[in-house]
């Protein structure tokens, strides 16, 4: 099942739709199908629509004040930070979202919790030895962070494994900071709330400006803005799913 919801999306993102438009279109001699499907490719492509599209998916714009934020039983990191590539039994860590590994820091280092949760991310399909929350935790502890304050849950492979273990591991009614890529916060809170956490989200790595201007450039097609709307449209796929998935266990 796990691997099921990750490769269905595959089927219905932009790309793929579009081969299958123009083959349809092609097939039944519809040309209309063919250019109405060029078209939507060309809008979904350029900056303009792919900024306000994911503006929308992360939601408002906040940045938290730290000093505003009460303290908690622990600060829970999502995995989404590296990338780790095992190559004979030796690691080379590549680094993506580096704002959730450095959000956790900051929130522990102004006392907002003494534990500091990094969650067991790996990759369905990059399945390594050592899990995220291994890695992170060395670097934590590089960066200051005394070895007991930190936890790493055992293994996931999605968010709903994530908030699964850190249940397991800190126990029911628990206080806790999230935090993750606002994209991906909408999701990961309501999926902790679900396992009777109180949720303060703490969302870190916007990839979109407050504002998005309207300028010539903008309207240029580019391969990172349809990346940047695939990832959005997984994102709004994936809350359904785990809407469908949530209701089913209620």
């Amino acid at each position: 099942m796990i691997y099921l919801h990750k490769i269905l999306p595959l089927f219905v993102m932009p790309l793929i739709l579009l081969f299958l438009s123009i083959f349809l279109g092609t097939y039944f001699k519809k040309k209309k199908v063919i250019y109405s499907s060029l078209v939507l490719f060309y809008i979904i492509s350029t900056p303009f629509f792919s900024e306000n599209f994911f503006k929308v998916v992360e939601g408002q714009y906040i940045k938290l004040e730290i000093e505003k934020i009460n303290e908690v039983d622990a600060i829970v990191v999502l995995s989404g930070s590296i990338r780790i590539n095992e190559i004979k039994n030796k690691y080379n860590i590549e680094w993506g979202d580096a704002d959730r590994f450095f959000g956790g820091l900051k929130l522990h280092k102004e006392k907002k919790s003494k534990q500091i949760v990094f969650t067991g991310g790996k990759m369905q399909y990059n399945l390594t030895k050592l899990s995220e929350g291994d890695i992170l935790k060395k670097y934590a502890i590089e960066y200051g962070i005394n070895a007991e304050d930190i936890l790493v849950t055992k293994d996931a492979l999605n968010t709903f494994e994530e908030s699964e273990a850190v249940q397991e591991l800190l126990g029911e009614n628990k206080s806790i900071i999230l935090v993750t890529s606002a994209f991906h916060m909408k999701r990961a809170k309501k999926l902790f709330q679900q396992k009777g956490f109180n949720v303060t989200a703490y969302k870190v790595d916007y990839k979109t400006a407050p504002t998005v201007k309207v300028n010539f450039i903008n309207l240029i097609p580019s391969a990172s803005s349809l990346y940047k709307t695939e990832i959005g449209f997984r994102e709004i796929l994936g809350r359904l799913y785990y809407n469908l998935l949530l209701q089913e266990k209620i």
